[in-house]
């Protein structure tokens, strides 16, 4: 075909375009833009005359970017991104902003950030409110596109290998991340408890009964795959969905448990517990901050991040 006629293109139809491929369907599209599912599809079948290519094609309950979209798609998302700050630049000024900010994080995450997350919003943006939602998911990506939250905190091993490999293989990837420390999980039992006062050895750790902090409620976790590494399994007999519960639970029984090491004196309980090493190898523990690009919400969100990462300095130094 030859070249695209730039004077008659309608710019809607690349907002259109730029939605449809950030969702990969015509409804979510339609609802981010406040527009019909139908204004949707004119919008790219005008937009598909003028390129001379079908863009989009429908796969299961969404679409499927042609690789001439997937081309289109970068320079597109680049050009709307700095024509949208440049007409509002969507200034964020922490003293006398009143944003919300929604967060989604375990339990032993928050005891470790909020606290001087809100000393410092206290001092320096005292019209900022932040609601924290628990965490119920390794991969947060779904909820942070449907806007339940602005930023996930935690550690998402899978979500962030799938993201770095789409941007390595050239698509455009809506999210971005923050490493803000690294952690150490410990085993946790009860003080007397018969295995307290010998070596934990895998052998002893794997006969042991069990509980596993799962957010989602599947008895099956990082640990668990670290022994199937090795041709062991170890006897899951309770799951809970908060690591505060599960210190206290292990306070009263011969359940063993693993906590963030940094968090056991956050419980309040910490005399009442014994911490081990885990007697196998487990993949460092990175927890991220991970959020989706929103243009002009984009300065309030570089605030945040510093702000949680400043926190993070507060137990990390």
């Amino acid at each position: 075909m030859g070249p695209l006629n730039f004077r008659s293109l309608d710019l809607n139809l690349l907002r259109v375009f730029d939605e449809v491929m950030a969702e990969r369907s015509l409804t979510r599209a339609a609802h981010k833009l406040s527009i019909t599912q139908p204004a949707v599809s004119n919008a790219m079948r005008r937009l598909r005359e003028v390129v001379g290519d079908e863009l989009v094609v429908r796969s299961g309950q969404g679409v499927e970017p042609t690789p001439r979209a997937l081309a289109l798609w970068p320079p597109v998302r680049e050009a709307l991104t700095q024509l949208q700050e440049s007409l509002a630049p969507g200034r964020f000024e922490p003293a006398t902003a009143e944003s919300t900010f929604v967060l989604a994080m375990a339990d032993a995450t928050a005891a470790t950030l909020i606290p001087a997350l809100v000393e410092i919003i206290e001092r320096e943006a005292p019209g900022i409110s932040v609601r924290v939602l628990p965490l119920t998911t390794r991969d947060p990506r779904r909820l942070l596109e449907e806007e339940a939250a602005d930023m996930a905190v935690g550690y998402f091993p899978a979500a962030l290998a799938d993201l770095t490999a789409r941007a390595q293989s050239g698509g455009v990837v809506a999210y971005e991340s923050r490493r803000l420390y690294d952690g150490e999980y410990v085993c946790v039992m009860r003080q007397g408890h018969p295995l307290a006062a010998v070596p934990l050895t895998l052998d002893a750790y794997c006969e042991a009964r069990h509980m596993l902090v799962s957010f989602s409620g599947r008895p099956f976790g990082f640990i668990d795959e670290a022994l199937a590494s090795l041709g062991r399994e170890r006897r899951v007999v309770l799951t809970v969905n908060q690591f505060f519960t599960a210190g206290r639970v292990v306070c009263g029984s011969d359940l063993l448990t693993v906590l963030p090491r940094h968090f056991v004196p956050v419980t309040g309980i910490e005399d009442a517990l014994v911490q081990r090493t885990l007697p196998l190898d487990v993949p460092a523990v990175h927890v991220d901050a991970l959020w989706r690009r929103r243009g002009p919400q984009q300065t309030a969100m570089t605030w945040l991040l510093g702000a949680l990462s400043r926190s993070a300095r507060k137990t990390f130094p």
